[in-house]
């Protein structure tokens, strides 16, 4: 029998580079694959760090530092060689203009961009705003023109913020994440029967997804 549909769901979080070099990677691979069509993406809510303030008072360095218990010129270098990642598949960085801060409105204006189909572009403008434009992802302002930028109306998207709709949502992905024994982002899960983690190559993403169909298809 063969499938008639396929589901991948993804764990990431914006403020996460690898998620950005792993989705540019997944994106290509669907690209390539012969049942795009077929396959149901969807992008799950994970935060890195739940307890990181709206506002917070350093710059990436001094997170990892904290983070990781390292110094502050081993963050650097290690952000230097993830900028190498990123710059090797295309993607524009600028990591001394990043802004920390907590993720969870970003994640609740991917569901509500989820209920009109722009949830994966939505997801790519928010990695761009982080990594690239150094914009504060907790921002109202930069939430309703990121929204806006992708065809939300800003005016939905500020009532949205100022409610609490989607964050019981956030919530119950990251326990199902954890339910399902995610402990690191990116992580894609097709179908629930099979999962890879990491920003993978696009390669090996696109095997995972031919070995995925091919298993519900028999």
């Amino acid at each position: 029998m063969s499938a008639t549909r396929m589901t991948v769901e993804i764990w990431s979080d914006v403020a996460c580079p690898f998620c950005w070099i792993g989705k540019r990677s997944f994106d290509e691979a669907l690209s390539r694959f012969e049942h795009a069509e077929e396959t149901d993406v969807v992008w799950r809510s994970y935060q890195l760090g739940p307890a990181m303030p709206r506002d917070y008072d350093g710059d990436i360095y001094d997170v990892l530092a904290s983070k990781y218990g390292g110094t502050r010129d081993q963050a650097v270098a290690m952000n230097g060689r993830v900028r190498e990642m990123a710059d090797g598949i295309g993607l524009e960085t600028d990591f001394d203009a990043i802004k920390p801060t907590n993720t969870l409105d970003a994640h609740r204006l991917v569901h509500h961009a989820r209920r009109s189909g722009l949830a994966d572009q939505t997801k790519e403008r928010l990695f761009a705003a982080y990594f690239r434009d150094g914009s504060n992802v907790s921002d109202t302002g930069v939430l309703r023109r990121t929204g806006a930028e992708v065809g939300l109306d800003p005016t939905e998207v500020a009532e949205m913020l100022s409610s609490g709709d989607f964050t019981q949502a956030v919530a119950l992905e990251q326990e199902q994440a954890n339910d399902l024994g995610i402990s690191a982002v990116p992580t894609f899960v097709f179908d629930r029967t099979s999962a890879v983690q990491g920003a993978q190559s696009a390669d090996l993403l696109l095997d995972a997804l031919n070995t995925a169909w091919t298993a519900q298809s028999r």
